[in-house]
Parts: C-alpha cells; structure tokens; sequence
C-alpha cells in the first residue's frame, strides 16, 4: 500500500445502531443513508466480556434486509471465534475482534479472512496499540476504543488521541494506509480531536441517533463539525 496521511484518507461514518430507535429503525437507517453514512455498525455484547447483553447475529441478518451498505460487527464476546461464523452468515461484511477477548487472536484474524470477510481488531482504551503490530499488515482497519465498551453514551476518554496518533505515526513509517476506526463518545466536540489525531473513520451512536432533529441531522451536523475544523 502507498504511504497516505490522515488527511489524505477520506472521512467514513459509521452510525451505530445500538442507538437507534429499534421502533423506526428502517425510517432512521434510510435517513442516515441519505445524510452520507458510510456503513453501520453493530455491537455484540454477549454479558461476560461487557457487563452488557445487547443484540445477537440474527440481527446482523435483520440489518441487512434494512440496507445495501456495509455492516461490521463489532464482537464484544468471549471466544470471538465461535462467533465469527454466524455473523459472516448472517451477512456481516467486517468482523473485528477484541484482542483482550481471545488468546488466539491471529486465528481469530485468519478465521475472518477465509471466510472472506474483512478482519479488523479492536483495543480497549488502556491497551496499547503495540500488542497487535505484527498483526497490523494483515488488517482491514483497527478499531481504538475511546470508551470502556460495553454501554452507549458515555464519555469520550482523552488520552487515547495520544494512542490514536502514536500508531498513525508508526502505521506512516510503516507505509501502511490502514483505517483507523474511533468509537465513543464520538460527537461535535471530540471529532476534531480524533481526527487531528489521525483517526478516519467514525462511529456515532447518540449523536446520530439521539438527535433532537432527527438521525440524518444529527450525521450531517458531525460532517460540517469535521469541515469546520479542517477549515479552521
């Protein structure tokens, strides 16, 4: 892959529908698409690796009748690997993966590979990037959690742009022009912080679909905050 600053790697936005109001879930997927998101997320959480239980691959298959867009599943579970399969069958077109999650992450990652899918990983706030580096080549994207994950609508955690930035600038020296995904408390304020940091791909949960205005405005509301502060 060509070198490529962050700058240089377009912005992508990723509506979370954890978020979403599961009672107009079509009217807000149809009003996110048409603000510009770029795929949706769906988070997994299985009650034991997060003290939350949350939606199930059927709904990854639920989702994908609702849209043409890309869906990555994010899998906040034990034992990731007895959930890549039905995901993937379900019709998942990005897995990421935990690394805290799984001893054999590099199994995880070839598992999701084969079966044709994208792989992605994902860090913790304080889990430094470094444990995934030799696996880094072999990535789709890499997922910095700016929360502790397991819960919608908390609190963006400032020290990781610091992580954000130490691995753009590792991933640069490297050539790699690998995605990186930010996900919590992502909103007007923390956007340009993420983004300056190197972070180019964002996931949005309540500040899409919370709102007062309705989901679409809450996505476009994020892209002229990103515009502004490139401009600034």
């Amino acid at each position: 892959m060509k070198e490529t600053t962050p700058h240089e790697m377009a912005p992508r936005w990723v509506p979370s529908i954890l978020a979403a109001d599961f009672g107009h879930l079509a009217e807000q997927v149809r009003a996110v698409e048409a603000a510009g998101a770029d795929r949706f997320q769906i988070d997994i959480m299985d009650g034991h690796f997060v003290p939350n239980l949350s939606m199930g691959p059927m709904f990854v298959g639920a989702l994908r009748k609702l849209t043409r867009l890309p869906l990555e599943a994010h899998l906040m579970v034990e034992r990731p690997e007895i959930w890549v399969g039905p995901v993937v069958d379900q019709g998942a077109d990005i897995v990421i993966a935990h690394a805290e999650a799984t001893p054999h992450l590099d199994r995880v990652v070839e598992q999701i590979a084969q079966a044709g899918r994208k792989p992605a990983v994902a860090l913790n706030p304080a889990t430094p990037w470094e444990e995934i580096e030799l696996l880094l080549p072999r990535l789709s994207m890499v997922l910095l959690m700016t929360v502790n994950p397991g819960f919608g609508g908390q609190s963006f955690i400032p020290y990781v742009a610091e992580k954000i930035a130490a691995l753009r600038a590792w991933l640069r020296t490297q050539k790699l022009a690998l995605d990186i995904e930010v996900d919590g408390g992502i909103d007007a304020a923390t956007l340009p912080l993420v983004s300056a940091a190197g972070a180019n791909v964002f996931v949005a949960g309540t500040a899409v679909f919370g709102h007062a205005r309705g989901a679409g405005q809450g996505l476009r509301e994020l892209q002229a905050a990103l515009r502004e502060a490139k401009q600034a």
